[in-house]
């Protein structure tokens, strides 16, 4: 016979628990410290395209301030006269929609891009990207490549180490400054900022945008790099509105590559049950942001595509095809489409909507440009005088009027106004208007008795060029006969 099974319950097992002693002291860390990255030096194609947006960009943005058009600088916001020239063009505060439609156009412009090729901006033509890429440069001929400078963080303070951190950071400061004075030499006609920088005259306003533009540089390139893109760049965070399935992204292509693992080069990874994969990490290595992109779409990726190029690399080396890494859309892994198919997919009517848009608001504005007239003409009441009778019992009111030449060269305006009987300038009027200057000149305007009732009466003042080149501004006023 079986021996009867007991139906109790064990008894439960009491944990006492002691308090702690006043003295004993629990650290508990609630912030995890990141590690320092230190990106792999990488070739490719795709490197090449990004070594060449740094080199176009920077040459645009540190040559520009020193190009002359017209005797003077040619691209320059001068705030200090309120005047913005843009090689031939001039432009007034007044010209603020100009300004407006360009923000716009840029806004529409990323969205386009993202649209059609995710974040193609951020991994090679952002500042943030151009300016890492460069310190990053400097930091390698300095102290290494990517194994020489971790065994340089890992070792201690000795005269070699200090002499290339002291030389890599003078290297760095020096180009931050030398980014923060040209970014203030479009505001400040650089020619003179340079002179009065050689002999230490820099205003305070100078001073200070130069040292700030300079820090920015310095800390966000040397120091922050992918802490911006991941945690202080609001496009990584609202990127994902943007992307759909037919988004062009970054992507590795997991059924061709898992399971991962390496391998003899002359080993048949069929035979091993391997994917294409060998589990190198190089991928992760080149990474800027220091992630894998194996694990699939992250908002930390900047699709820089130094994966794609290190991959094939490898792929090179062990025989197999390229393509393990590459662009791609979600749609076209999962469906295996073609060269063909993927371009197809850019034609969908997210893209074809943003593009419509964004070539409708770029030809309004470079209409509106193409037919702007290069006078401006503001009038003003005369505050001191408003309506009076002079002699003979004709009435008078005064008004200022505000020309602005928008040209490059002297401008003579003849002044004419109408809009009642016997209306007449008192003396007639023909003024000077020097290259992008503004003038202000005080006319009055007169009628005969009688010939307007009391109150306010609309009359147009017509402002003309005498030159070869007709320009013609006609503008509205109040004319106030009093009782």
């Amino acid at each position: 016979m079986k021996p009867p099974v007991s139906t109790a319950k064990p008894a439960a097992t009491i944990i006492p628990i002691v308090p702690a002693a006043a003295d004993d002291e629990v650290m508990v860390s609630l912030y995890a410290s990141s590690q320092k990255i230190h990106p792999r030096s990488v070739s490719g194609v795709f490197s090449n395209w990004r070594w060449l947006t740094v080199w176009i960009t920077q040459i645009v943005f540190y040559g520009l301030p020193w190009l002359e058009w017209n005797a003077r600088q040619a691209v320059l916001f001068d705030l200090e006269v309120r005047r913005f020239y843009i090689f031939g063009l001039v432009l007034y505060p007044q010209d603020f929609i100009y300004l407006t439609g360009l923000l716009v156009i840029s806004a529409l412009s990323l969205f386009l891009f993202t649209a059609v090729a995710g974040r193609l901006w951020c991994g090679f033509a952002c500042p943030q990207t151009v300016y890492t890429e460069i310190f990053l440069w400097i930091e390698k001929k300095v102290e290494g490549d990517r194994s020489a400078r971790m065994r340089l963080d890992a070792a201690g303070m000795s005269a070699s180490k200090f002499g290339k951190r002291a030389l890599k950071q003078v290297l760095w400061i020096t180009f931050a400054l030398w980014t923060g004075f040209t970014f203030v030499g479009y505001f400040t006609p650089i020619r003179e900022l340079a002179a009065l920088s050689l002999a230490a005259s820099l205003g305070p306003w100078q001073t200070f945008w130069v040292f700030f533009y300079g820090f920015a540089t310095y800390g966000n390139a040397g120091f922050l790099r992918e802490q911006v893109c991941k945690y202080m760049c609001p496009y990584a965070r609202f990127q994902s509105a943007m992307f759909d399935k037919d988004t062009m992204i970054v992507t590795y292509d997991e059924q061709r590559g898992e399971p991962r693992g390496p391998r003899s080069k002359k080993a048949d990874p069929v035979a091993l049950g391997l994917g294409s994969c060998v589990d190198c990490t190089l991928c992760v290595q080149v990474c800027p942001t220091g992630i894998d992109i194996r694990k699939g779409l992250q908002y930390e990726c900047i699709g820089c595509a130094a994966c794609v190029d290190v991959c094939d690399d490898v792929m090179d080396k062990v025989g197999y095809p390229r393509g393990l890494i590459k662009f791609s859309t979600q749609n076209g892994m999962e469906q295996g489409w073609d060269t063909k198919q993927m371009l197809q997919r850019a034609m969908r009517p997210r893209v074809l909507v943003y593009s419509a848009i964004l070539f409708a608001i770029t030809a309004a504005v470079g209409v509106s440009l193409f037919l702007r007239t290069p006078l401006r003409v503001d009038v003003m009441r005369d505050r001191g005088s408003l309506a009076r009778m002079v002699e003979q019992g004709r009435i008078e009111n005064v008004y200022r009027l505000q020309i602005m030449n928008a040209t490059e060269q002297t401008q003579r305006y003849a002044i004419t106004v109408s809009g009642l009987p016997g209306i007449t300038l008192d003396p007639l009027t023909e003024v000077e208007v020097l290259p992008t200057e503004v003038r202000s000149a005080a006319v009055r305007v007169q009628i005969p008795p009688g010939t307007a009732d009391t109150g306010s009466h609309p009359i147009q003042f017509e402002i003309r060029s005498t030159g070869d080149e007709v320009a013609r501004v006609t503008e509205k006023a109040a004319f106030l006969v009093p009782r």
